[in-house]
């Protein structure tokens, strides 16, 4: 066993009783894993539409035009999605919801909630955490919001995202609370100046991440809210310093690893968990990409810059794919400071910027990365339904990954979490019939 990976692991002693309080002793019972303690996710654009439609709501969000429905930066689509489920299932636990605000009310006043509400309410009832992404980012803003002046713009703002925090209360667990704050009051590519670059522009970015996280709070204060950016230099370094010391409330800093022009590879990775590390909060990788095709030139400044006609999936960038797919998780698991991985996109058909992405091709066969990725955490690093047998106390021994886990005897089934580093704890589990 890797040592590496020791402080992701837990053993517990669970004492089982029967529904009328006597031990379930000398009894054959079944333990089985089912979530990882760390988030293990990606996208779920691809099933908001199948999600909605189940719930008899329509593909596209209110008032939307020709390719806007909200769900954008990736996803495939609901003529794919329903041969997706299981094979998103198969690997992911967190789902992350798309909230780009041109898309989500491309309308003022008629916001995509339900849809939204649809998705994330399908995921819940198959135990998959939801998460939000992005309640402030000046991409995708939409173009009505520039038309306000400086003082409806602020409230508008602050409304949106108390109105989406309190919306999704309890459905959605974390939220992108700012998005790429460290470019934000200097972005430029556009035609006409956005909303919330000229928001951001005139607070700055330390009091529009205040904005962000104290709005969201007062609507939800149960919810993860994660700054968020794709600028790994020391700009956002210092700006998690700036914002720490104004005194705002952040619960995890939100690493991207857009890797199109090629894997970060170990050190390099560790250097940068290690370097925001030191603010002493959970880190998230919340947007992973690796290539199953040519890589992305290196003097390339903004990835969206990159177009090309066609952008295939080779068989020797899948092998690339898989073997760096294993490394990049295995250096990340190997970091205590990491609480969440999402990786970007499930299948390379609507994926980010055409490029071969995915885990999956877009045929929906799944690549190899996606079967070394899922032999990862749903293996290696799993228990599978494990026969034991309690002794005279009614008592098991359970070792694993941390997470969450179900027992199960005669029937009946109950569920406990398996905390990391625990080596003596008594967890009294109530199963088995009366």
């Amino acid at each position: 066993m890797d040592s590496s990976f020791e402080h992701r692991r837990g053993t517990a002693t669970v004492t089982l009783r029967r529904a009328d309080g006597s031990l379930l002793d000398l009894a054959d019972v079944v333990v089985e894993q089912r979530r990882h303690a760390v988030a293990l996710g990606g996208i779920g654009f691809d099933l908001v539409a199948l999600a909605a439609a189940r719930a008899g709501l329509g593909t596209s969000a209110p008032g939307a035009g020709d390719g806007e429905t909200g769900d954008v930066f990736g996803g495939s689509g609901p003529e794919a999605a329903a041969d997706l489920v299981d094979l998103w299932l198969g690997v992911f636990d967190t789902a992350t919801l798309p909230f780009y605000w041109a898309g989500f009310e491309p309308v003022p006043g008629r916001p995509d909630t339900a849809r939204l509400l649809a998705a994330a309410r399908w995921f819940r009832e198959r135990d998959v955490a939801v998460k939000g992404h992005p309640l402030v980012w000046h991409t995708l803003a939409p173009d009505w919001l520039r038309e306000l002046p400086d003082d409806r713009l602020e409230a508008t703002v602050r409304a949106r995202v108390g109105r989406e925090a309190a919306d999704f209360a309890g459905l959605v667990s974390t939220w992108d609370a700012v998005n790429e704050a460290v470019i934000m009051p200097v972005f430029a590519n556009e035609q006409h100046e956005n909303g919330i670059t000229r928001l951001c522009r005139r607070l700055g970015r330390v009091e529009t991440v205040r904005l962000a996280f104290e709005e969201a709070r007062a609507a939800d204060p149960a919810a993860t809210l994660v700054l968020n950016d794709f600028d790994m230099s020391p700009a956002y370094d210092r700006l998690v310093e700036e914002v720490l010391d104004a005194g705002v409330q952040v619960d995890a800093i939100g690493l991207q690893s857009h890797m199109h022009q090629g894997y970060w590879g170990e050190e390099r990775t560790l250097e940068v968990l290690e370097r925001f590390a030191r603010h002493g909060l959970p880190l998230h990788l919340t947007e992973t990409t690796l290539l199953s095709g040519a890589l992305m030139p290196p003097d390339v400044e903004d990835l969206n810059d990159h177009r090309v006609d066609s952008w295939p999936s080779t068989p020797e960038g899948e092998e690339r794919q898989a073997d760096e797919v294993v490394r990049h998780y295995r250096t990340l698991m190997s970091h205590p400071s990491v609480e969440a991985v999402t990786y970007w996109g499930l299948t390379d058909r609507g994926a980010w910027l055409g490029a071969p992405a995915g885990l999956v091709r877009a045929d929906g066969s799944p690549k190899p990365a996606y079967d070394a990725l899922r032999s990862l955490v749903r293996g290696e690093w799993w228990l599978p339904p494990t026969t034991l047998r309690t002794d005279e106390h009614g008592r098991v021994r359970v070792s694993g990954w941390a997470g969450g886990y179900a027992v199960s005897s005669g029937g009946a089934s109950a569920t406990f979490d398996l905390p990391a580093g625990a080596s003596e704890l008594e967890v009294a589990v109530e199963v088995g019939g009366g």
